[in-house]
């Protein structure tokens, strides 16, 4: 199975090593934490150049934020080799007990962002998308491996909750919405050996034409009739009767 890939992911990443990007390498993508940014009216752009503007200030950072025009990657998680990020509290024990490690350790963050110069629905798309191929990329469960950053630290953060609010969203509708994304982007492949191509015959496109094994194989009568022949068979054989001259 292959994922369809509906969004454009932009790396531009946060140079390392820095406070926001240690480069150090997760050892397994293991689940995915929902974030919203807190700051409404910044566009992922607004907040992936703050990061780079203010990579030493502190330890705080994630993998990817998204709004209604783009998905940018400013830790590698998606367009690189995983990197840890900073995006939930160490001192917070309900990653380690769900999970059995810690959120900087092995789960992506990803951002929402919102506001009032965002276009909640465009945004929205592209968030639970963007999750969504995470879990089809590693291999993770979208129904039980995807967890809000207020469930990890309730004392003090709202997110994705708030952010989802502004566009008449709630967390549980989000979780079930990642899931029947996964599923509607989940494509079966064609064999490696055979792909369909485009083919044209006197300006005429052919239908069901294939490469296999690097051979192009293109329906005879289709072939046949562009030229005003026809095509029969007799019983063993295929027989081309020759059309009109071109």
């Amino acid at each position: 199975m292959t994922f369809k890939m509906k969004y454009r992911i932009i790396s531009d990443y946060i140079t390392k090593p820095s406070k926001r990007r240690s480069g150090i390498l997760m050892s397994k993508v293991g689940f995915v934490v929902a974030h919203d940014t807190g700051n409404k009216n910044s566009t992922a752009k607004n907040n992936v150049d703050y990061f780079k503007r203010s990579k030493n200030e502190m330890s705080a950072s994630a993998h990817i934020f998204v709004d209604d025009k783009q998905i940018i990657e400013c830790v590698p998680l998606l367009t690189g080799t995983p990197e840890k990020a900073w995006h939930v509290w160490y001192d917070k024990p309900l990653d380690n007990q769900m999970y059995g490690d810690d959120a900087n350790d092995i789960a992506a963050g990803v951002e929402y962002c919102f506001g009032d110069n965002i276009n909640a629905n465009e945004a929205y798309k592209r968030y639970i998308w963007v999750m969504a191929y995470i879990c089809y990329k590693y291999n993770l469960n979208p129904s039980k491996d995807i967890v809000g950053h207020m469930i990890l630290d309730p004392q003090r953060k709202t997110d994705p909750q708030n952010g989802l609010k502004q566009s008449g969203r709630s967390y549980e509708q989000m979780l079930e919405d990642v899931v029947k994304e996964y599923n509607d982007c989940l494509v079966q492949e064609l064999p490696s050996i055979q792909r369909e191509i485009g083919v044209q015959v006197n300006g005429v496109k052919a239908e069901n034409a294939y490469l296999i094994n690097n051979t192009s194989y293109v329906p005879v009568r289709f072939v046949s009739e562009q030229f005003g022949a026809t095509v029969g068979f007799d019983g063993k054989n295929v027989i081309i009767n020759k059309g009109m001259e071109k």
